[in-house]
């Protein structure tokens, strides 16, 4: 059972920083909306591209806020959860495996 414990130990690992690692780009994201760059920039479509899937559906399905764009927020506090309950559980669990 420790090959199991340690193979959710090591995947809580992984997802954690996975996570942490998509927040940043949104934040980036976001940022870049604020300066209007570039769209030809190969980094700007690089995050354009990985962020868009998601921000996406969220974005079509809030109302319009006139210009504020409450996607990339509610893509952080997911984020966020998801690191709270999945990342968590894993570790606990994993630990009690161990």
């Amino acid at each position: 059972m420790f090959i199991l414990g340690n193979f959710l130990a090591a995947s809580a690992v992984v997802i954690g920083y996975v996570l942490r690692l998509y927040m940043w780009v949104i934040i980036v994201r976001a940022i870049l909306s604020w300066v209007n760059p570039d769209p030809y920039n190969p980094i700007v479509r690089f995050i354009h591209n990985i962020t868009e899937p998601v921000l996406y559906p969220i974005r079509s399905r809030i109302p319009n806020m006139g210009g504020l764009d409450l996607a990339p927020i509610i893509v952080i506090l997911a984020i966020v959860f998801l690191e709270n309950f999945l990342v968590t559980t894993l570790q606990k669990l994993a630990f009690m495996l161990s």
